[in-house]
């Protein structure tokens, strides 16, 4: 924490011709001298008509500057890029990159003091961060609230989970067309988020776990007044970080890092949030490998009874407590002393939190499962790591063999997965691949490889399925994602043929491909790189600088040098 002078008080006092335009420009949007001598404060707003997900930005930028003009300071709103995720094609991860430099070029470039960061959908809040990170202003996020849980034949219904459930019945020919429309609509009938904890919900959490948000403000649903109360409080609270000069970095350390794993893990959350925060600390100078993740990961007993590993939806978490009351369990497990936006540490923040219904958030002695929810796996297929949600994970798939069905593109997958004629058993290993941060390009959520037809009309429900793309944090069932090194980079998943024995075994921890070491090189030798998919503009920046999982898919020339 330093002392800095408030660069928006030197870009208005400046008594040159500079200052001369930035103050006459200024005033001509209804603003006074009085307001020009008051903390800048920049509210980065990533409303979008084309963002569902923010639809609510703009009535809480208005609670932001509210909350920001009581405590003195000036606020002013900026756009950024937003994304949102069914909406981008082909994928929000190639753009996520993109969002994080347009975030920070923003921030440096304009004067302002310190800056709320209006995030919601899964690309937004870790763009924010990471840019947050590099900037380093006075900085706090804002997100914007799941939606109210939906609502079917008097049950209660989660946005994206029971969206795969629903659209494979109707698929296996168990739902009606008309059906399918009215589950349509009852699906998301308010603002927000998606309302498991997919990805939106797990960075809302890692953002509160980071101290990056007022404690409380991941769970509130996005329509509850209580939404835009602590929008007010971020607004106020803001000034007082600029006051103090507290910064990004003071704030999301090494400690604070292993605390948002250890909430991820707790919380069966969304195997992105792995990519993300490797991003998030090589911004930060913090080499970030998976071994942290799965020693966490085997000490972090899984608590949280949420879809798509669980029983409930956001709403009752919120009314369980949130996050500060999953904090207050995991205590034992935590870096209590790391300090966050209130300017108290986590110890402070959580003293009062206590949980409210224990069939949302259990005990440390009481789990849902010894282990967090996420597993890394090693083995010969994926050399630096793979990944599985081992919580949402079909019981009998847990330790399995069997014959490889290997798709080389997503659109080999489409064609064929249908086909009367593949050879394709409930037993098969389904895999697809050169859908990685280089082989799509942009790493899409295509990792649930859909049931083929003729399985899903004999009951076949889930499949051990793998590849080098990624999964919705929403999506269930045996999915085994980010194998890295892809196959567009040489990974052994690039090798594979059909009829080749895939072992899983979860326990071990193992991805094993049942051929010599000897057939394994022979076959890489013979492997030819593919060309690149684009000829001009961002497509081939990313493909030429983009990272691989396990560096969590940031540009090459991003990061300090020191954690390339």
């Amino acid at each position: 924490m330093g002392n800095d002078e408030q660069r928006g008080k030197s870009f208005f006092s400046d008594p040159g011709f500079w200052g001369f335009i930035h103050r006459s420009f200024t005033k001509s949007m209804g603003y006074t001298n009085e307001d020009l001598q008051k903390p800048v404060i920049g509210i980065c707003n990533t409303h979008s008509e084309l963002n569902k997900c923010h639809a609510n930005f703009n009535e809480l930028a208005d609670y932001v500057k509210r909350g920001v003009w009581q405590a003195g300071g000036l606020p002013l709103e900026f756009p950024t890029i937003s994304l949102g995720e069914p909406y981008v094609k082909p994928t929000t991860m190639l753009l996520r990159n993109l969002a994080a430099m347009d975030t920070e070029e923003m921030i440096k470039a304009h004067q302002i003091d310190g800056v709320v960061l209006l995030g919601g959908c899964d690309k937004t809040i870790p763009a924010q961060l990471m840019a947050a990170a590099s900037a380093n202003v006075p900085s706090i996020v804002l997100t914007g609230g799941p939606m109210l849980n939906g609502r079917y034949d008097n049950a209660d219904v989660g946005a994206c989970t029971d969206c795969y459930r629903f659209h494979l019945e109707h698929k296996a020919g168990n739902i009606s067309n008309d059906e399918i429309m009215e589950i349509e609509d009852a699906f998301c009938r308010s603002d927000g988020h998606c309302n498991v904890m997919g990805t939106a919900s797990t960075m809302a959490s890692i953002a509160e776990a980071l101290g990056m948000t007022l404690p409380g403000c991941a769970s509130i649903p996005a329509v509850d007044s209580r939404r835009k109360h602590i929008a007010e409080k971020t607004g106020k609270q803001i000034v007082e970080v600029v006051k103090k000069q507290l910064k990004p970095r003071d704030i999301m350390t090494k400690e604070a890092i292993e605390n948002a794993i250890c909430v991820t893990m707790a919380s069966g959350g969304s195997t992105n949030a792995i990519i993300h925060l490797i991003a998030i600390a090589g911004r930060l100078g913090i080499a970030l490998s998976l071994r942290t993740f799965e020693e966490i990961s085997e000490n972090t007993p899984f608590l949280l009874n949420l879809k798509p590993s669980g029983d409930y939806l956001m709403e009752e978490y919120f009314e369980a407590g949130g996050v500060p009351a999953l904090l207050s369990v995991l205590k034992p497990l935590l870096h209590t002393n790391c300090l966050t936006v209130t300017g108290h540490t986590v110890s402070e923040n959580i003293n009062e939190a206590k949980v409210l219904r224990t069939d949302v958030i259990t005990s440390l002695e009481n789990p849902i499962e010894g282990r967090g929810g996420i597993a890394v796996l090693n083995g010969n297929i994926s050399p630096r790591g793979a990944l599985i949600k081992q919580t949402a994970v079909t019981d009998r798939l847990k330790k399995h063999r069997g014959a490889a069905v290997v798709f080389d593109s997503l659109d080999d997958m489409y064609a064929r997965i249908d086909d009367e004629g593949l050879k394709v058993d409930e037993n098969s290993v389904l895999i697809l691949r050169n859908v990685g941060p280089k082989g799509a390009p942009g790493m899409p959520e295509v990792g649930q490889i859909p049931i083929p037809q003729k399985l899903l009309e004999k009951g076949v429900r889930d499949m051990v399925r793998i590849s080098d793309g990624r999964i919705s944090g929403t999506s269930y069932g045996t999915l085994i994602v980010h194998v890295t090194p892809e196959a567009a980079e040489g990974g052994p998943l690039a090798i594979i043929k059909d009829g080749d024995e895939i072992e899983l075994d979860i326990v071990k921890k193992l991805l094993h491909l049942h051929l010599s070491d000897q057939e394994i090189n022979q076959r890489l030798k013979e492997w030819k790189q593919p060309d690149y998919h684009y000829e001009r503009g961002y497509g081939l920046l990313f493909e030429r600088s983009v990272l691989q999982a396990d560096q969590g898919c940031d540009f090459d020339f991003l990061i300090p040098k020191e954690v390339r």
